[in-house]
């Protein structure tokens, strides 16, 4: 029977640490857990290894963010033989049966090896509604599959191919794990699902909600919830770094000389001050850019040490 190795990144975690890991004994999937601790200082490490001794309880020194932790994470269930991994959020928990569905569709597929992420389907905390993002990404994709419509007439399907889903929970086989690798530790937090997401198109994989399987996200249902975030950095930081697109100097300075010109020759010196600054801070990361650009592109294991 296969055993799912499932990885949960936690920081400060007590809100949840109950909930999470108490349905993860539910499972009617065989898993094994393993966590990666960022550093928390609220008791979450000594709450685990007491009420959930079979975590298998890893440490980190200092909080390495979301995508470096899932990284040590992935690396030793890959050592352990691991083949299938389940990312998971600390304010998350499964049902008895989710992992089960997820493991049927991918046994069922016409062809697993095109399998590059498998979702279940996010509830909120409510346990009633579906995740406001969640809902977000299925609407995205409306061109090009019915869900709401099959679900509305009762049609529904038991898999849909989704363009994008957030790594709140991601099932992914070994040999998603062996081709893309890991997550791209150019990002602290947030983005890295994006970018991984890109990789995943990059190698024609394809992305698959299933139906049947129900999880819960208990996330701020806030689209506003990101507003700290520079969002036009992080989205020209992704293509910069999406291998599938041309990016090199000239492409850099494309996107910036024109408009500081531009704003300069209308007087508006403090716009084309920012923009210069953007410019500056994009340049210094050039190179780091190029990199990673490098490594994503040879198809094998990326970012991961295994």
């Amino acid at each position: 029977m296969a055993v799912i190795h499932v990885i949960i990144v936690t920081y400060n975690a007590m809100q949840w640490a109950e909930r999470c890991f108490a349905s993860l004994r539910t499972s009617s999937a065989s898993i094994q857990c393993i966590v990666v601790d960022n550093g928390s200082t609220d008791g979450t490490q000594e709450y685990i290894k007491t009420h959930f001794p079979e975590v298998d309880f890893i440490q980190s020194p200092q909080n390495l963010g979301f995508g470096k932790a899932n990284n040590l994470g992935i690396e030793k269930a890959y050592r352990e033989g691991a083949e299938f991994f389940y990312l998971m959020n600390q304010d998350a928990w499964i049902f008895q049966d989710s992992f089960q569905h997820l493991l049927d569709i991918y046994n069922t597929y016409p062809d697993p090896k095109k399998i590059g992420i498998l979702s279940p389907m996010h509830l909120d905390g409510t346990e009633k509604n579906l995740d406001i993002f969640f809902e977000r990404y299925l609407a995205r994709n409306t061109p090009v599959n019915r869900i709401f419509s099959n679900t509305f007439t009762s049609t529904q399907q038991e898999y849909y191919e989704i363009d994008f889903v957030n790594a709140a929970h991601w099932f992914l086989p070994r040999k998603t794990i062996e081709e893309i690798g890991g997550f791209n530790p150019y990002f602290f937090h947030y983005s890295e699902d994006y970018e991984y997401v890109q990789r995943v198109a990059y190698f024609n994989k394809k992305i698959l909600v299933c139906t049947k399987s129900k999880v819960v996200h208990d996330g701020r249902q806030d689209f506003n919830k990101t507003s700290h975030i520079n969002a036009k950095r992080v989205q020209r930081e992704q293509r910069y770094l999406d291998p599938r697109l041309e990016f090199s100097r000239s492409v850099l300075k494309k996107d910036f000389i024109p408009d500081i010109i531009k704003q300069t020759i209308m007087g508006k010196f403090s716009t084309a001050i920012r923009i210069f600054k953007e410019y500056k801070y994009q340049k210094s990361r050039f190179e780091e850019i190029m990199n990673s650009r490098e490594t994503l592109k040879k198809k094998q294991h990326s970012f991961l040490n295994i």
